[in-house]
């Protein structure tokens, strides 16, 4: 393994969400209590002010960091990995840079309370706490203008299934539902090579996958009130939710660094 490399993370918020400096070379991302008339966000990544195109990170590396939360049942998502921000982060609530929609590829952690449903498979877990990929081919954007127009048929019952269909002969997914107490202190870490990606807890292995994201992607951690839903035989359905209470995730000693001999299979 090689050192260590030089993170450069600016916090992103909205609707009160803020970061605070632990004394133990971490993060405090917290959400004030509030109700369902507004996205909150606590974010830091290193992409906010990047096209797609430069966003940092391809394979072969790993990311690793301690995390807890402050409850297993936060209302929302919150997680931490690569991703490509496919969707200019917030389906239109607030915060983030404006970009134009894009396939997602991701390599992350994430936990998605109900009623998200964040899977296009039938076959897959889609909500509660996850290891996850997403590849998806690079596309010119004329391509992508034109299946952003076929987004609407996600919202018409008569339609859906046929977007969803659509949507999977495009988009490669593959993930696990982990089943431990988040609300502990765990030492998470995701190795991200060409061909394959291995998520370790504790320094166990718990998942590995072909499904290997597209370069470049960018590196985030966040917890925010939002919901995104499409189950199979239903509509694409977006909103927030309320949290009574407030929410955090703490994070320390993340480092990225550069895999030496990947091994390149799973």
């Amino acid at each position: 393994m090689t050192d260590d490399l030089r993170l450069d993370l600016s916090p992103n918020l909205a609707g009160g969400g803020i970061t605070e400096m632990l004394e133990s070379h971490g993060w405090r991302l917290c959400l004030p209590a509030g109700g369902e008339h507004q996205y909150r966000l606590a974010q830091i990544d290193d992409y906010l002010d990047k096209p797609r195109s430069q966003f940092l990170w391809q394979p072969p590396v790993a990311f690793e960091l301690d995390v807890r939360v402050s409850d297993e049942h936060i209302p929302g998502t919150w997680g931490f990995g690569w991703w490509n921000d496919p969707f200019s982060l917030s389906f239109g609530f607030g915060g983030g840079q404006r970009r134009f929609p894009a396939y997602p590829n991701a390599a992350w952690f994430f936990y998605a309370s109900p009623p998200n449903y964040l899977s296009f498979r039938d076959d897959l877990p889609a909500q509660g706490f996850l290891t996850a990929t997403f590849r998806s081919p690079i596309m010119p954007r004329i391509f992508r203008v034109f299946a952003g127009g076929l987004l609407p048929l996600s919202m018409w019952r008569v339609t859906a299934p046929l977007f969803r269909h659509f949507v999977q002969k495009i988009v490669e997914e593959d993930s696990k539902r982990l089943n431990i107490d988040v609300t502990q202190w765990h030492h998470y870490e995701i190795q991200w090579e060409a061909r394959c990606v291995r998520f370790f807890v504790d320094e166990q292995l718990t998942f590995s996958t072909q499904c290997a994201p597209q370069p470049p992607l960018g590196l985030v951690l966040w917890i925010d009130n939002q919901y995104a839903a499409f189950p199979p035989g239903g509509t694409l359905k977006v909103g927030v939710l309320s949290n009574p209470e407030r929410a955090w995730l703490e994070c320390k000693d993340l480092k990225v660094r550069v895999l030496d001999n990947p091994a390149s299979t799973v």
